[in-house]
């Protein structure tokens, strides 16, 4: 049944990465439970096998594996194997470790020392360039690093995400204020129409790795305490909403926060975006205009 589940998510388009994780621990509820049927399986078995993760301090792996096994039991009800999900009677069962949320700068001031920062960058161009475009975007990191040159339109001024690479699954339409094409402009000078484009600086069909606007962050002076990649999302969310001058929800929207409504999510498309393209426009003008124009000692 979890081989079934994991090749109806490959078919499905999951991304490469995803499939990977599950794959690992589908690999890791196997080595206790593969053997046995699917309608024997009971709860404190499924149990047993979550509280050795936690016996280990991997309090995340263990609530990770848990949905997991869940999603293979829903695909076997659904197949007509079992009638029975024994991971519901677990909810509340596991440690729940606190979330920490990903540091962000949202001091105007050091806002503007960071800007300042990543202008002077004397590293990697394309990773000054992709640090630009994740403050004035507020994407995710892995959604831009993985971006290519057939999702933008430089002339509508958009920029088009698939839904393989958002989290939620669901296609996604970025407005590009005009310091974003600027800086799109300049990445396809330096760049090849066939590359990626933030191409690696060895192989230029090849992303930037992972870490790497984390390490440049690091070389900049700001700390994995101070500052992250994906912070730039909670920087933008915070000073949009405390300048009140955009609607919540199109602050949301713009941060590709999906509704789990239908209805509303589809409306919620085409409503907000006139007020998204002049919020775009004011968040780049400010990123310009932020506080200190030199930075500090």
């Amino acid at each position: 049944m979890a081989a079934e589940l994991l090749e109806k998510n490959r078919l499905e388009g999951r991304a490469r990465n995803t499939l990977k994780k599950k794959a690992w621990l589908i690999e890791m509820a196997n080595e206790n439970l593969g053997d046995l049927s699917v309608e024997s399986i009971t709860p404190s078995e499924l149990l047993a096998v979550l509280k050795k993760q936690e016996a280990a301090g991997n309090f995340e792996t263990a609530s990770r594996l848990r949905t997991t096994i869940g999603e293979v039991f829903r695909y076997a009800i659904a197949s007509g194997l079992t009638s029975n999900d024994p991971t519901q009677p677990l909810k509340g069962a596991l440690v729940r470790k606190r979330v920490q949320s990903r540091a962000a700068i949202t001091d105007p001031k050091r806002l503007g020392e960071l800007l300042v920062a990543i202008d002077t960058y004397g590293g990697y161009r394309v990773v000054a360039l992709g640090l630009k475009l994740l403050a004035l975007l507020h994407v995710r990191p892995g959604e831009l690093r993985l971006a290519t040159w057939p999702e933008f339109d430089l002339e509508a001024a958009t920029w088009a995400i698939p839904a393989e690479r958002m989290k939620m699954r669901q296609p996604h339409v970025a407005p590009l204020p005009r310091q974003a094409v600027s800086i799109l402009k300049e990445l396809q000078e330096i760049g090849h129409p066939k590359a990626m484009v933030l191409p690696s600086q060895r192989l230029r069909i090849k992303p930037l790795s992972e870490n790497t606007f984390n390490q440049a962050l690091r070389k900049m002076g700001f700390s994995k305490e101070e500052m992250t990649a994906h912070g730039f999302r909670a920087t933008f969310s915070t000073l949009a909403n405390e300048s009140g001058k955009w609607n919540p929800d199109t602050i949301e929207r713009a941060l590709a926060h999906v509704d789990g409504n239908e209805v509303r999510r589809a409306y919620a498309r085409g409503a907000y975006w006139n007020e998204r393209v002049k919020m775009a426009q004011w968040w780049a003008d400010t990123l310009v205009t932020c506080p200190p124009q030199n930075p500090s000692p």
